[in-house]
């Protein structure tokens, strides 16, 4: 068998060497903060294609470092694959927390008795008490049109919306309304995206505020 790496360290070191390189000249488009978090989503996916589809709003990076490093930030999520991959050491040095509220019994019955996704009563429940929360939502494409209604109808006023929803109905549709809208955002066009891209988007920006 051949010899291969171990350290984690050492292979997330050789990974972004590769990336940067693949990326070649195309990097230089990026400010250095937006340039980490490009090829975080790269590690992340393994698909250059995401230096071309990533796009937010006017001045949101330097928002969002400076919101994180304030602290004691609650990140709203639409999935509990989201809320288990933002780094809890990260969380804990900023004294910020995660919700997700989508499993909850209470969400499940509201939704059950309304007709409605889990993932728009999520939203709703979680906006009422965490009205200026980071929101990150990598699955439902009906949380980010949710999340948006209540932003136009001033119910609530994100301190940033990392709106990446997968998919094949409405999920290009919904990142293309957050693009129109006046709301401090990060996205992907199109119908990439998902979890694991808002997972490595929030800790990508933390790590940044961190200073690592």
């Amino acid at each position: 068998m051949r010899a291969y790496s171990t350290s984690p360290e050492g292979i997330e070191s050789k990974s972004m060497l590769i990336i940067e390189e693949e990326l070649g000249s195309k990097i230089e488009k990026f400010s250095p903060v937006e340039a980490a978090v490009v090829k975080r989503v790269i590690h992340t996916t393994a698909d250059f294609e995401y230096a071309d589809l990533l796009a937010a709003s006017s001045g949101v990076y330097e928002k969002a470092l400076k919101l994180i490093r304030e602290g004691q930030q609650v990140i709203v999520t639409d999935t509990n694959m989201i809320a288990v991959g933002i780094s809890k050491e990260l969380l804990n040095s900023f004294d910020s927390q995660v919700k997700c509220l989508v499993a909850e019994e209470e969400t499940r019955r509201l939704a059950l008795e309304e007709g409605l996704t889990r993932s728009i009563v999520n939203i709703r429940r979680a906006s009422e008490k965490h009205p200026e929360a980071i929101f990150a939502i990598g699955n439902a494409p009906t949380a980010l049109y949710e999340l948006l209604r209540l932003a136009e109808e001033g119910q609530v006023r994100p301190g940033l919306i990392v709106g990446v929803p997968v998919g094949f109905v409405e999920a290009a549709e919904s990142k293309e309304e957050l693009l129109k809208s006046k709301l401090p955002h990060i996205t992907i066009r199109g119908r990439k995206g998902g979890s694991t891209v808002a997972v490595a988007i929030i800790n990508a920006l933390m790590k940044l505020a961190a200073g690592k």
